[in-house]
């Protein structure tokens, strides 16, 4: 029909899962510890698969962990800053966490949607990692969270073990040196920005909600 469309594959860090080697690159064997990592596992391949055997202009993005005020209340980076608005408004008392210690690579979804705009503009199809390159703990955000409301988190925070998983990815640290190298792509934003952009986004929401100034 002479339509010669590009199609990207939203792959995510969770593919690598019990890390094989630090940081996680292109070549890193995929360990995936969940479902939802096992499906994106089989979408990988299959997208992978069909560029190989059709000539399909087709990519995988393996993104890590990309934030934003529009990130699901379900999210740990989300449950932490609405926490922080609300308990500064007076609104909530306790946040119940899981464990503090996991590590991901948190970056700023803006800046990740401008990388996958970029795979789709290169010459030929191929697999991409992107990630800031640092790694962060639950903790730190959520330090960083509450330092942005002048919280001490330990006053308001609960471990819960309902919140633990039942096969924990410890720590995600993505290499995006082809993404830097071929797309000529880096973030912007840092992790405290992120952090401070999502709290700030929090503390207006909550406030508009109930008619706060």
């Amino acid at each position: 029909a002479g339509v010669n469309p590009k199609f990207y594959q939203a792959s995510s860090s969770e593919l690598f899962g019990k890390v094989c080697e630090i940081p996680q690159k292109e070549t890193t064997p995929f360990y995936p510890r969940s479902p939802y990592a096992c499906a994106k596992a089989y979408a990988f391949y299959i997208t992978r698969n069909y560029r190989e055997s059709y000539g399909m202009f087709a990519c995988n993005g393996i993104l890590f962990n990309h934030e934003s005020p529009r990130r699901g209340e379900t999210f740990v980076t989300k449950k932490i800053t609405q926490a922080c608005a609300r308990i500064k408004i007076g609104l909530q008392n306790k946040l119940y966490l899981g464990n503090l210690e996991a590590k991901r690579d948190w970056g700023y979804a803006p800046d990740y949607v401008e990388a996958m705009w970029l795979i789709l503009q290169q010459d030929e199809p191929d697999d991409y990692v992107v990630a800031t390159g640092e790694t962060h703990s639950v903790k730190e955000f959520l330090e960083e969270a509450c330092s942005c409301v002048n919280l001490d988190w330990r006053d308001y925070v609960e471990i819960d073990q309902r919140y633990f998983r039942p096969a924990e990815v410890d720590l995600l640290i993505g290499d995006p040196g082809k993404a830097k190298q071929k797309l000529g792509w880096q973030p912007k934003v840092t992790f405290k920005e992120l952090v401070r952009i999502m709290v700030d986004a929090d503390m207006e929401q909550v406030k508009k909600e109930h008619n706060l100034k």
